[in-house]
């Protein structure tokens, strides 16, 4: 006998937040991977080790959790509100720079424990939006920038897979910067 039951797809996911199904889950499925090897390059890891360049360039692990985390956060902005939370890059200042390098390094007064926990923050408001986002086809235009094609619009499923590969790229720079530090390795 064939059963015909049908099984509803859970309603919350562990935290108690809506649960992702299908496309979404899948989405959801792989930027956690990636999350995952990027928050794993720096275990074990002092708040001194967290912020040490261990290569000529000037990336840390501290940074570069920061700098994920607020390109993740930037880019759920942008899915919510439009161009406008991405900011006018024309319009930026010597000072709006600086600031932005700064996501790349652990400032004093930063720990590693705090940037990963924002980092939890981001990445639970982002599972969260994709839960319940009406439409992964809905766009805006992209913010005028040098480095976006003149003209274009992303879907929310578009700057999933950006955030992702984002993601992804920076879990593999953490990779090195953590093999440079100390020897350790995420992935072998």
């Amino acid at each position: 006998m064939t059963d015909t039951t049908t099984h509803a797809e859970p309603t919350t996911d562990a935290q108690g937040g809506p649960a992702a199904t299908g496309e979404r889950a899948d989405l959801l499925a792989m930027l956690d991977k990636h999350r995952h090897f990027l928050r794993l390059t720096t275990h074990d890891l002092t708040d001194e080790q967290a912020g040490r360049r261990s290569t000529v360039s000037e990336l840390c692990l501290g940074g570069l959790i920061k700098h994920v985390t607020a390109v993740e956060r930037g880019w759920v902005d942008f899915i919510l509100e439009g161009p406008s939370a991405l900011g006018d890059f024309d319009a930026m200042t010597d000072a709006d720079f600086a600031r932005r390098a700064d996501e790349f390094r652990l400032l004093p007064g930063e720990t590693l424990a705090g940037v990963l926990a924002g980092y939890a923050d981001v990445a639970r408001r982002t599972d969260e939006l994709v839960a319940v986002l009406p439409d992964l086809d809905a766009s805006h235009p992209l913010p005028k920038a040098p480095w976006f094609e003149s003209g274009a619009r992303w879907s929310a499923r578009r700057v999933l897979l950006h955030v992702i590969a984002e993601t992804a790229q920076h879990a593999g720079h953490a990779d090195i910067v953590r093999e440079a530090l100390d020897g350790a390795k995420s992935m072998g």
